[in-house]
């Protein structure tokens, strides 16, 4: 199978590179930002006379073949200054750009219609674009830049609430977006149990989120692809810039190894409220702290490597009796090599790690688990010629899974040892990307991935009567856990179970006129991975395990279409998209299921389905004083688990329900105004529909005991969620562009106190005996004031 798909792989290749024309030439090269020497990804290479043009690379790199003439050659960025030149091409040229970063001195950078003639034209669709600057200017939690936060204010994307970790995309569960830090997995995106990201707004050049439309390079989860980038480092001079606040700090300092050559990045933050509570007579603890990596290396023209990585932790403790650690570990070795000017190529050796880890002193036990993975990706990027782009690589991961490790801290302590058995897989792609100009209107992007799962022996594996690990009492009407009838051991080497599956990707876009387009897009993907989580979002103590005899690879199928238009040039664009997917064996958990500790999960976990569609808005302004953007998602997400045979009820009782992170309207407003050059204000709104939660309908009693009933799975809601949050920017010198800089972010979050409910529970009244719900609220009003600097 694997040499079949390799010969239509290359055979696909070579057809298309025959089509490249010989009477042409290639313009290509680096673009930088002028006083780092920083790659700028995105940026836009326009040629006006063929109304064509292309974009840089993750690594800056263009590559554009025309036919022999004289160009002018348009080099656009938003927030730069453009740059207009003649090219005389009748050869092969190299020729890298700077460019200078647009200040209040320069007179304001218009963007040129050309421009946006291009990004309508381009088949991509369902990706949002935040900039470090623009995250910076959200209002966040205790004056705190927050990627996770920003990206919330997007159409079609929420999370579970106040203190939740995770986001929902597109009414997907938050174990279904795949999250990349220079190409490596993080598996945990929160710190503090979602209060903060682990991401550092300092050290970020780029972000993009893919909610649909997602190019084969990418896959492992069906809901969304979050990819960030880290700065290189600045090869020209030493640079630092942080910033102090109510509860954390960071740092993060620059400056050239070798200058022009070789350069280094560490940043670092850290909470620190920790400190002041013992003032207060409070002995607990809650504090992160994490640090950012870069060396880059240019070793020639042809030739670049980097080495980046992340480390961070968690840590909450509770007197001497409680201690919970967990965070995120990456490594990323990559090597950029560029064969010709139309042929560019990435390496990478990645080590990512996941950990958790509890101490129970008052009960005498240890607990650690987590999962790690070594990742090979080999990607090449051809610009066969000015109609066609490829690109293809390989991608292999090696996955190790740690249940659990149960350790007793002392001789006096009444716990045995146990460990759970770990579990181990191995995760292969191959793809082929292409962008394909057909007509003058008429753009595609269409590609190929296949991918392969091997789930290989463990130390022990439960055997089951008719390979049934769940049993459903028909008398109850419950599902209940069978008993094993043995174990059988393998060896690493073997191989339990394996799954391919072929998975296409299509997007089309048709220009209607010069600033309007319609684009249409189809996408399949494989997640192989599940999280084990009985909440609404995941929590440290979550466990991921890997498809196999009982938990089957997740399939999506989404499809979505699209409309967007561009008003008086660039300064207005509407975006308006609606989606419809489906998603196949999404594992669901039998009422009462335990999943903590549990060696035998296939026990308590059924495979269900889960459908999503809905209907997003996206209207921004984009350039004056004032701007921002108003977002509206109107969507549905809802999970089905029938029964296997007639006799079984299913989940449910087999009908559709609500997900814990349906959220059927969600709007967002984000507005920005710069008063004059010392003042700029922020704010944004958030209204979204209360999260779906399941509550009793009744009770009864037994043995003196009230016990509670449930109504069906997800019926009942909790009140809608909304906020408005405001901030003020001032910079006290803003002409000043050399030596120490600075400026103060003062912040009001939630500004009229909106005591929004993170659950419900319910209790008996001591003094009437009657029952009554009881609203479980984190944050009221919060004020906050951060200062930055730079020098």
């Amino acid at each position: 199978m694997f040499k079949k798909n390799a010969l239509l792989f290359f055979l696909c290749y070579f057809t298309i590179s025959f089509l490249s024309a010989q009477d042409k030439f290639t313009l290509s090269g680096t673009i930088q930002e002028a006083t780092s020497n920083e790659t700028l990804i995105s940026v836009n290479i326009i040629v006006p006379e063929l109304q064509t043009g292309t974009t840089t690379n993750e690594y800056g790199f263009y590559s554009i073949t025309l036919p022999e003439g004289n160009y002018k050659v348009i080099i656009s960025y938003i927030g730069f200054a453009e740059i207009v030149e003649t090219i005389n091409l009748s050869q092969n040229i190299t020729k890298n750009y700077s460019l200078v970063e647009a200040t209040q001195n320069l007179d304001e950078v218009v963007i040129k219609e050309n421009v946006e003639r291009l990004n309508i034209k381009k088949p991509q669709m369902s990706v949002n674009a935040l900039s470090s600057s623009t995250i910076k200017q959200i209002p966040a939690i205790l004056g705190e830049p927050d990627v996770i936060k920003a990206i919330t204010m997007l159409p079609g994307v929420t999370t579970a609430g106040e203190g939740a970790s995770g986001f929902n995309v597109r009414g997907g569960a938050a174990d279904q977006n795949l999250i990349l830090l220079d190409e490596a997995t993080i598996y945990n995106s929160s710190h503090l149990f979602g209060f903060f990201s682990v991401f550092n707004p300092d050290a970020i050049k780029d972000l993009k989120l893919y909610k649909g439309g997602i190019p084969a390079r990418y896959g492992g989860r069906v809901s969304s692809v979050l990819d960030i980038y880290q700065k290189e480092g600045n090869n020209k001079s030493f640079h630092a810039n942080g910033g102090i606040g109510i509860v954390s700090s960071r740092l993060l300092i620059e400056g050239p190894i070798q200058k022009e050559k070789a350069s280094f990045l560490l940043g670092g933050r850290s909470s620190y409220a920790h400190l002041f509570l013992p003032i207060f007579d409070v002995d607990s603890k809650a504090y992160f702290y994490d640090l950012n990596t870069k060396i880059s290396y240019k070793i020639n023209k042809n030739n670049s490597v980097y080495l980046s990585g992340y480390f961070g932790r968690d840590v909450f403790s509770m007197n001497d009796s409680f201690k919970n650690t967990y965070g995120n570990t990456v490594l990323n070795f990559r090597w950029n090599h560029l064969f010709s000017n139309k042929l560019f190529s990435n390496t990478s050796l990645i080590y990512s790690d996941y950990y958790y880890g509890l101490d129970l002193n008052f009960v005498g036990f240890k607990w650690n688990s987590g999962i790690r993975n070594f990742n090979f990706k080999y990607d090449l990027k051809h610009y066969v010629n000015d109609k066609i782009k490829l690109q293809y690589g390989l991608n292999s991961i090696y996955h190790k899974f740690n249940p659990g490790d149960i350790e007793p801290t002392g001789a006096s302590s009444g716990i045995n040892p146990r460990k759970l058995i770990d579990k181990y897989a191995f995760e292969n792609a191959i793809y082929i990307d292409a962008e394909h100009k057909l007509t003058d209107k008429l753009t595609a992007s269409y590609g190929l991935r296949y991918s392969t799962f091997l789930r290989l022996g463990q130390k022990e594996l439960n055997m089951y009567e008719n390979d049934n690990p769940i049993l459903f009492n028909e008398a109850l009407q419950i599902y209940e856990k069978a008993d094993p009838i043995g174990t059988e051991s393998s060896s690493r080497s073997d191989v339990l179970e394996s799954f391919g599956n072929l998975e296409p990707r299509l997007a089309l876009a048709y220009q209607l006129n010069n600033n309007a387009s319609i684009k249409a897009s189809y996408n399949r993907l494989s997640q192989y991975l599940h999280l084990l989580s009985n909440t609404s979002s995941p929590t440290p103590l979550d466990v991921w395990t890997p498809s196999g005899k009982y938990a089957k690879p997740q399939l999506l199928d989404q499809v979505a279409v699209g409309y967007f238009k561009n008003f008086k040039g660039r300064i207005f664009s509407l975006e308006v998209e609606s989606f419809y997917k489906k998603v196949k064996n999404r594992i669901d958990y039998i009422d009462g299921a335990d999943l903590i500790a549990n060696d035998a999960i296939e026990q308590i976990i059924l495979n269900g389905k889960a459908r999503a569609y809905g209907l997003e808005v996206l209207f921004r302004k984009n350039e004056g004083r004032f701007k921002g953007w108003f977002a509206y998602t109107l969507s549905k997400s809802e999970q089905q688990t029938p029964g296997r045979t007639p006799a079984e009820t299913g989940i449910n009782n087999g009908n559709w329900y609500n997900t814990a992170y349906d959220k059927t309207h969600d709007v967002s407003v984000t507005a920005s105004y710069d008063l004059n050059k010392k003042w700029t204000f922020n704010a944004n709104f958030l209204l979204q529909s209360g999260q779906p939660v399941t509550y009793p309908n009744g009770q009864y009693e037994y043995n003196g005991v009230t016990i509670p009933s449930y109504a069906n799975r997800n019926e009942f809601r909790l009140p809608s969620y909304h906020r408005l949050d405001i901030s003020a920017n001032y910079t006290p010198k803003p002409d000043k562009q050399k030596g120490w800089q600075s400026y103060w972010v003062f912040g009001i979050y939630n500004m009229y106190n909106r005591r929004n409910a993170a659950s419900v529970s319910f209790r008996e009244n001591e003094d009437t005996g009657a029952n009554e719900a009881v609203r479980l609220s984190i944050f009221g009003i919060v004020p906050s004031v951060t200062y930055n600097f730079k020098f």
